[in-house]
This record gives structure tokens, C-alpha cells and sequence, in this order.
């Protein structure tokens, strides 16, 4: 199992988890936070923040990690470029290939809703790591997101150092959890 080193993995979890507050509690769901982070191949191109997105942001019982995808998606090849600071615009399918995904809680693999899980679009944008503060508790269904990730070839890393943050971030709105 990857572990995440460095500071920076640690910041970007932390803004993740700045997100997953924004995020209206329920006691039958989690309250995740997801941020995407392009690094362009560009040796002087900074990581650079694509998006974020929290859990129920967007209508329709939605995931933090597709929220921040659709709003990533949105942007458009002019809002990339000015983003970016390239020469030419890019797209956005071309932006995702050098994204990396930091996210609360284990991308589910699981829907109870009829909506795609988080894993298959995190797959089908071609990402290319997801770094996760903590695997998802079994409180509704068994996930098996970092496993459906890994097996699609996208590295997975696990950040440690604030998997007691992220699970607390988690489960605002529930009962107690022993």
C-alpha cells in the first residue's frame, strides 16, 4: 500500500477536508471533500488547483469527487489556458491525464442512488493518482473504491497523518460511532 510523504500531500488533504465542511450533513451519507491538483510537465508549471467539489454541492444526491469533475468539466479551453498559463488551449479530458485527485474518504464503488460511482468516473477521466486520507468505514455498503481504482492502473496513495480528521469530517450528522 502507497503512503503519501511530504507536506504538500498533507495540505492538499487539508483543503480537502476544508470542503467535506462545507458540505450540509445527513445522518444516512458521508460528508466528503475532493480537490483536483494538475501538474503540468511543464518544469517551471506549479501545481495548480483544477477544482473541489463537496458532497450534495451540486443537485442530485451528489459525491464530492464527481462534483469537482463536472466543475472541472465546465471550464472551457479558454478558462484552461487562462488558468494554466499556456501558450494554446487545452482540453479538458488532456488536463485530467496529468490530475491528481485528493480525497477525504476512499471514492465509493458503491451507489445507492442510480448515479455512477466515483471510482468508475475517477476511471473514466483518466487520472492519473488518487490520494486518500481514509479508507470508507462500513456504515452503509462496502466499498472497494481504491481497489476498483488500483485494478484500472491509477495509482493509489493513502495520506496519513489526518485520518482521524477526515473520518470526523465524515460523519458530521451521524450518530455516535464507537
Amino acid at each position: 500500500m502507497a503512503q503519501a510523504e511530504g507536506s504538500e500531500h498533507l495540505d492538499y488533504i487539508r483543503l480537502a477536508i476544508d470542503e467535506a465542511n462545507k458540505c450540509t450533513p445527513t445522518p444516512t451519507a458521508f460528508c466528503v471533500g475532493c480537490v483536483l491538483v494538475t501538474r503540468l510537465p511543464i518544469n517551471t508549471s506549479p501545481p495548480t488547483i483544477l477544482s473541489t467539489g463537496y458532497s450534495r454541492e451540486l443537485p442530485g444526491n451528489t459525491h464530492a469527487e464527481a462534483n469537482a469533475l463536472s466543475k472541472a468539466q465546465d471550464l472551457s479551453p479558454e478558462e484552461l489556458q487562462s488558468l494554466f498559463m499556456l501558450e494554446t488551449p487545452s482540453s479538458y479530458a488532456e488536463i485530467l491525464t496529468y490530475t491528481d485527485v485528493y480525497t477525504t474518504l476512499e471514492p465509493c464503488s458503491i451507489r445507492t442512488s442510480s448515479l455512477k460511482p466515483c471510482a468508475d468516473a475517477l476511471i473514466t477521466s483518466r487520472i492519473k493518482r488518487c490520494f486518500i486520507g481514509v479508507g470508507e468505514p462500513d456504515d452503509f455498503v462496502k466499498c472497494e473504491g481504491a481497489q476498483r481504482l488500483k485494478d484500472a492502473g491509477i495509482e493509489v496513495i493513502w495520506v496519513s497523518g489526518l485520518q482521524d480528521s477526515c473520518l470526523a469530517a465524515a460523519r458530521r450528522g451521524h450518530d455516535e460511532h464507537v
